[in-house]
């Protein structure tokens, strides 16, 4: 039996078996694609902050919101998430103060349910993915886990032809099986860390949030 000896990356893909290399070509496709995701979410919550940052600027330093709404309504392909919430409350609470006969209560309560569907909707826009990373990073290892017994298995099946069995003849094979882990474990370490780092970041955006529109509201209820 002749033994290989190169045990370059390449290699041991390349001379690993069929179903091993099914799982390490799923494997690489899962983590580009988590990347893909990681880069992207990366950049829509720092735009997120960066928007409600100039908006609460903005909010805080104008008396009349008029104008402030005008100017959400004329940049609303570029508007932030705050500011959507902003322009769907005060469009709410505009519609409910010209009908005649409600009363503050009711006003207030149509212009939080506004806010509110307006909030969720941009919470499931910026939480979009996460699950996807969240799967990654605890399905992975598994995936690459079965890979390597798979590798492991067939390895040893090739030692029953073997009349004298040695290290060189078996650490091939168990090399190539250990390439499936290790491909799993590089898709799931980014995914787990980038998720625990957007959710905490998200939640934070929530927060932020759900205080404006406590905030927005008090205001409201002070017009005349």
């Amino acid at each position: 039996m002749e033994v290989t000896q190169d045990l370059s990356f390449i290699t041991l893909i390349g001379n690993a078996s069929v179903l091993v290399q099914l799982v390490m070509g799923l494997l690489l496709l899962v983590s580009l694609l988590s990347w893909w995701y990681i880069f992207q979410k990366m950049f829509a919550v720092r735009l997120t902050l960066k928007q409600s940052v100039i908006f609460e600027q903005a909010f805080w330093s104008h008396d009349d919101l008029d104008v402030l709404y005008r100017n959400a309504l004329s940049s609303r392909e570029n508007a932030g998430s705050l500011e959507r919430i902003f322009a769907a409350g005060f469009e709410e609470f505009t519609k409910l103060k010209r009908k005649s006969g409600m009363d503050v209560s009711a006003v207030m309560d149509g212009t939080r349910r506004a806010m509110r569907a307006t909030y969720q909707r941009e919470m499931d826009h910026l939480e979009s993915h996460l699950s996807f990373l969240a799967t990654v990073g605890s399905v992975s290892p598994y995936v690459g886990l079965f890979g390597t017994v798979w590798g492991i298995m067939n390895a040893f099946r090739g030692l029953a032809n073997v009349g004298q069995a040695t290290l060189a003849h078996v650490a091939p094979g168990i090399a190539e099986a250990l390439v499936a882990t290790a491909m799993g474990l590089f898709a799931a370490i980014p995914a787990v860390v980038a998720y625990n780092r957007y959710s905490h970041e998200i939640d934070r955006l929530s927060t932020r949030f759900e205080s404006f529109m406590e905030e927005f509201s008090n205001v409201l209820q002070r017009q005349p």
